[in-house]
């Protein structure tokens, strides 16, 4: 380049010097126009020679040059207004009309920016934060054949087969007006070695015992913890679902669970580690909260033992294919009672399918079906207890227990839909241990709802569900409910 500019220098000073001598000597016009004339020529070829060494430094710049290659750290360490074609005089000079033909523009790249919002939730530092939850209104109407629910019961406001009252010998109905279930979430997400590193917080008022006199005037109900874990790559641990249980197949429900007496129903502190098998097919492998849940023979109420010594190990298998989604759990666990020294430990075992299969574009079909030995603490919120233990059960003696729902989704439009599900439990108490006639039995029913969805996040619903909860005896409790629900997400 520095030859080239001084070869036009040479060329402009030659040619200006000529012109000055013009007006002095009129009768030596011919020579100094021949002169001129030379001189300009010369000018010519070395504007020629600058739009060549132009064009070559416009090819060159247009190269896209590898980021491994030696250039890459000298045109780096060069800052651009060091050499004086920058991009924006290049990118104005192929803008000009003696542009050569097929010379390239150069642009600037623009930054990207390293520290942008998030595009949901906002940013603490390098952590990225979220809140979300719902607020929610149910109002439920009930009607029960065979008694009375008890006052404050959490039956009242949810489907606990448990709950449904027996051998009262007359009916009974009741309202109630609820927002309980709004629930609150926070979650984190922070970059960790390559790795985001999460967690999340979770509570809602669902479960809260309702202090006495509560309806009288302002209704307050404690928040109560529902999940709280940290999750770093494949590993989790907190309290979270448990690995037995396949919460994606859970039907849409006015209910808190819906079918609860035939579903696994859980949540507890666990350390999981989740290994990927192959596209579509994962492995999970969790150790998770002990506790025993055991009954007298002449008394159906639960006992929590709290003398476990080991943890409920599960293993779960989940596959996602074309035509649906599946999961094969298993549990195995030790059964642990001591009371001054005397007890006694069994071993208890369960094993859980789901799945949700997908009909045409709105529609799908969900189910599980689980058995075990000793599980009863994870089916249907303890409708019937793990083992019997004491009086004429001088050992442990494990409960076997079945227990399976399926439910329809049927898509009317992309924003009305509904879903017809049913539900079933049975418990077979160990032979030879007679039994109090309260113990439950069995309990099945089923439920049907319409939805419409007005907009994202809010979701307006009906629903009629009819239920039976069955003894030890052979009596049995009917329970009849239409219920509204008014749920706005965020």
């Amino acid at each position: 380049m520095t030859s080239m500019a001084f070869r036009t220098r040479l060329a402009l000073a030659a040619l200006l010097g000529g012109t000055a001598l013009v007006p002095g000597v009129a009768q030596a016009q011919t020579a100094r126009e021949v002169e001129l004339e030379t001189r300009l020529k010369a000018l010519e070829a070395a504007v020629q020679d600058l739009r060549g060494e132009l064009t070559a430094a416009r090819a060159t710049a247009a190269t896209p040059i590898a980021p491994n290659s030696a250039n890459a750290s000298s045109m780096t360490a060069s800052p651009m207004n060091a050499n004086p074609m920058t991009a924006s005089s290049m990118s104005a000079a192929s803008e000009s009309p003696g542009r050569s033909p097929g010379a390239t523009n150069v642009t600037q790249a623009k930054p990207v920016a390293t520290n942008s919002a998030p595009a949901d939730g906002f940013r603490v530092g390098n952590t990225t934060v979220k809140l979300g939850g719902f607020v929610r209104l149910n109002v439920i109407a009930s009607r029960y054949n065979d008694g009375e629910a008890a006052v404050g019961g959490l039956g009242k406001e949810f489907f606990l087969p448990q709950q449904i009252p027996v051998g009262g010998g007359f009916s009974s109905q009741d309202l109630l007006l609820s927002a309980r279930q709004t629930r609150l979430q926070f979650s984190t997400s922070t970059p960790m070695n390559g790795t985001d590193i999460k967690t999340l917080v979770e509570f809602d008022f669902a479960l809260a015992t309702a202090p006495v006199g509560a309806q009288r005037a302002t209704n307050p109900y404690t928040p109560t913890f529902r999940r709280g874990f940290i999750e770093y790559g494949n590993l989790l641990v907190g309290q979270e679902w448990s690995t037995f249980q396949n919460i994606a197949v859970l039907p849409e429900t006015t209910d808190f669970v819906g079918p609860l007496d035939g579903t696994v129903f859980n949540r507890q502190a666990q350390v999981r580690y989740t290994i990927p098998l192959r596209s579509g097919l994962t492995l999970q492998i969790a150790a998770e909260n002990p506790e025993t849940e055991t009954a007298l023979p002449a008394n159906a109420a639960l006992v929590d033992t709290d003398d476990d010594r080991l943890p409920d190990v599960v293993a779960r298998v989940n596959w996602k294919s074309t035509f649906g989604d599946f999961a094969l759990a298993g549990i195995a666990r030790e059964l642990r009672t001591d009371t001054l020294g005397s007890g006694d430990t069994v071993f208890g075992w369960g094993v859980s399918g789901s799945g949700k299969i997908p009909i045409g574009k709105r529609h799908d079909l969900r189910f599980m079906a689980t058995y075990g030995q000793g599980i009863g603490r994870y089916l249907g919120l303890g409708y019937v207890p793990d083992a019997i233990y004491g009086g004429a059960a001088t050992q442990l003696e494990r409960i076997d227990n079945f227990a399976g729902f399926a439910a329809l989704r049927i898509g009317w439009t992309d924003a009305i839909h509904s879903t017809v599900m049913g539900s079933y439990q049975s418990a077979n108490y160990p032979a030879g241990v007679i039994v109090t006639g309260l113990a439950n039995a069995k309990s099945y029913g089923g439920a049907g709802n319409l939805f419409w969805s007005p907009g994202k996040g809010f979701d307006i619903g009906v629903e009629y569900r009819h239920a039976v909860r069955e003894l030890v005896s052979g009596d049995t409790g009917a329970l009849d409910r239409l219920e509204f629900a008014f749920k706005y997400g965020f």
